[in-house]
């Protein structure tokens, strides 16, 4: 027995239980260009990771941030892979584990949102509810997650407040209940009332937001007249939403009914403190996860963990693997050796690290809620159960259906080895679907995609990572279903349309359009074709 294993059994079920009502998991949801990164910057600030913000305020600065680390993220200006942050503030372990901000990536986000206990939407002043921001909002609502809604850009002209509190109640069938107000119009952002405490807050910038705002508590009734107009507006503001939508809930907001709103300007660190403290205050820390077999796995149970993210490439100097890991229950110790449920084989935790963007350092012990980065982790797959002593599966992590299809070839067959690792590699990750059939061979598999952007990375890294450029070719498809129980008479190919296997096994077939899939379906009656996973 190691002494990992000895020192895990020999910690107190109350340890743990108290270790994860410290933590807080959770995640940050928006449209691209909503301000996550600069959210993301503002908290690691407050909670004293990072000495300086970088400073966002434009597409052509992302350079700053650490949570963006891939070469195409900096150059415009989006998120695409996702960073797990962990942070303290107040005595609280913050788990932040960061999306990809762009549409093409949603299938992405879905398994991250698969592991954190709840999230932050945020909205741009300016322009309310977005596309990707009311699909997220589903994919949470799905799982029951608990919403803290933050309107960002307040200091940039936008919207009315009273019309963006009535778009969220409709958008997301829940009361919105604000927790702060902001002091005058968006575009004139002056400063905050704070419902919780009852305060009125003065707001001003710090080395053009690097540092934590400076925060000046007020008194409205003796402001010159003008000034006490805008905090007197305030007021009205907020006591009328407050007299419609009642007061804030902890259960309500826990179990999805309320949603608590915060005005801020993360480019400014406005309204960034009191996010931070409302997620210490309030959030949701961990709870029994739901297995596969629908039982309930106690917190104080033996360790038990899902993977949700395997990435490499996040630092040249490290040619490795990581496979993010959300613990569910019992102590993670590193050294100790756990059991993959989905094979059976044992996987030492030898190197295990915390992720901050590129940069990276040793866990040595890990609680429920804690993201843990397993490394060297070649043997791991998305939705991976991984447990110690009593066996648990938790709930698979479904693929989206994709709706774009390319076929993949070496630009130069004599770096045929790199292009078929650099293809084992992305699929592995997830980046991409990638579908074979003996009709096409290895040489040509084909890629599938939720997003055409999902193509442009998988290009540029097998370009630069792995140094086999590919050519894509469009395919004519755009619909594709599994067949749970394909016979082996099935042809590779039908009018419109193609029969492949993913690398998990499942059998896919992919047509044209929806009067090539009623052929096929009208060829052969009686074979089976379900939807595939989410999205």
């Amino acid at each position: 027995m190691t002494s990992a294993t000895n020192t895990a059994e020999a910690i107190r079920p109350a340890t743990i239980g108290e270790q994860a009502r410290r933590r807080r998991t959770f995640a940050v949801i928006s449209h691209p260009d909503a301000g996550k990164s600069t959210l993301t910057e503002g908290l690691a600030l407050y909670a004293s990771a990072i000495q300086d913000a970088g400073v966002t305020h434009g597409k052509s600065s992302r350079h700053g941030t650490v949570s963006d680390w891939m070469g195409m993220e900096r150059e415009r200006g989006i998120s695409i892979s996702s960073a797990a942050l962990q942070l303290e503030y107040r005595d609280t372990v913050l788990n932040l584990v960061d999306t990809p901000g762009h549409a093409d990536f949603s299938e992405d986000t879905y398994r991250v949102l698969a592991a954190v206990d709840c999230a932050v939407m945020l909205i741009d002043a300016a322009k309310g509810f977005e596309p990707q921001t009311v699909k997220l909002l589903e994919v949470c609502k799905q799982r029951g997650l608990p919403i803290v809604t933050v309107v960002n850009k307040w200091d940039r002209p936008g919207l009315d407040a009273l019309g963006l509190i009535d778009q969220i109640g409709e958008r997301t069938d829940m009361v919105p209940v604000p927790l702060t107000w902001p002091a005058g119009i968006a575009g004139e952002f002056e400063g905050l009332l704070d419902a919780r405490t009852g305060s009125s807050i003065a707001l001003e910038a710090v080395e053009g937001g690097a540092q934590p705002a400076l925060e000046t508590p007020i008194d409205p009734t003796v402001l010159d007249q003008h000034s006490a107009l805008v905090w007197d507006t305030a007021s009205e503001e907020l006591g009328l939403v407050a007299s419609s939508n009642g007061d804030f809930d902890v259960e309500a907001f826990a179990s999805a009914q309320q949603t608590p709103v915060l005005f801020a300007a993360a480019a400014r660190n406005f309204g960034v403190r009191q996010l931070v403290d409302l997620l210490v205050d309030v959030g949701s820390a961990p709870t029994p996860r739901i297995t596969a077999d629908g039982a309930q796995r106690p917190l104080e149970a033996g360790f038990s963990g899902f993977v949700f993210k395997v990435q490499a490439g996040a630092n040249t100097a490290h040619r490795d693997h990581i496979a993010y890991l959300r613990i569910c229950s019992g102590v993670f110790e590193r050294g100790m050796v756990i059991t993959n449920s989905r094979t059976g084989r044992p996987f030492a935790t030898k190197y295990a690290h915390r992720v901050l963007g590129r940069e990276r350092e040793a866990v040595e012990q890990a609680w429920p809620g804690d993201v843990v980065g397993l490394v060297n982790a070649t043997s791991l797959r998305v939705g991976d159960s991984l447990y110690q002593d009593e066996p648990v599966t938790f709930p698979e992590i479904p693929h989206f259906s994709p709706e774009l299809f390319v076929t993949v070839r070496a630009k130069d067959p004599g770096r045929y080895k790199q292009f078929r690792r650099g293809i084992e590699q992305l699929d592995h990750e997830g980046v991409i679907q990638v579908l074979r059939s003996e009709l096409r061979g290895d040489q040509a598999p084909v890629l599938a995609a939720v997003g055409q952007l999902q193509f442009e990375v998988a290009e540029q890294r097998m370009r630069t990572e792995f140094n086999a450029p590919v050519s894509l070719e469009q395919l004519p498809y755009t619909l594709a279903r599994r067949i749970p129980a394909a016979p082996s008479a099935l042809p590779d190919s039908f009018r419109g349309g193609e029969i492949l296997r993913r690398s998990d096994g499942e059998c896919i077939a992919i047509f044209g359009d929806r009067w090539k899939l009623g052929h096929f379906v009208d060829a052969y009656p009686d074979l089976s074709l379900e939807l595939i996973g989410a999205g």
